[in-house]
């Protein structure tokens, strides 16, 4: 009986799981906002938490683009939207046409099954600016390409068959 009357623990979330991000949506808004970055791509849709402290749910299908960035104040979008060279981090180089045309290039992680679940996880052309990174839900992209694959490790030599003879004993 006493067991009943015991209270369920809340779950807290941790105040730094809230990242600052910039939401676009298709109709052209954008809301400075946090979210939690493993609640992206939910089927419930995304949970903003507005800068004025009211919180909102937003389906997918109206999410463009999630960028996240270090300040509110500086602008948000990138000043490139492609690798002027081949780009230096490890990972799928891609582009990402969005259904409404617009295309956008960045760097994936190199594992498949997260890309075709709840959306893309991409570092931005230019990681230099407040732009950190950017996520872009399925329901927002028409098609991905992938341009190259970038920092892969190299194959190691088939090893010679065991009837194979070998020099001075090895």
């Amino acid at each position: 009986m006493e067991e009943r009357n015991r209270p369920v623990p809340k779950r807290k979330e941790s105040s730094s799981s809230h990242k600052k991000v910039f939401v676009e949506t298709f109709d052209g808004r954008t809301v400075p906002c946090y979210v939690t970055p493993a609640h992206l791509g939910r089927a419930e849709g995304l949970e903003l938490l507005k800068v004025n402290g009211e919180v909102e749910q937003m389906e997918l299908e109206r999410v463009r683009t999630v960028y996240f960035v270090n300040d509110f104040q500086e602008k948000f979008l990138p000043e490139r939207k492609s690798f002027l060279s081949r780009p230096k981090l490890d990972g799928l180089w891609v582009r990402v046409k969005y259904r409404d045309g617009e295309t956008l290039e960045g760097v994936v992680a190199n594992d498949l099954v997260a890309l075709l679940d709840r959306g893309v996880n991409l570092v931005p052309p230019d990681p230099r600016t407040n732009c950190t990174r950017i996520f872009i839900p399925r329901p927002a992209i028409a098609e991905m390409t992938v341009l190259g694959v970038v920092g892969i490790a190299r194959r190691t030599p088939a090893r010679p068959e065991a009837g194979q003879p070998t020099l001075f004993n090895e």
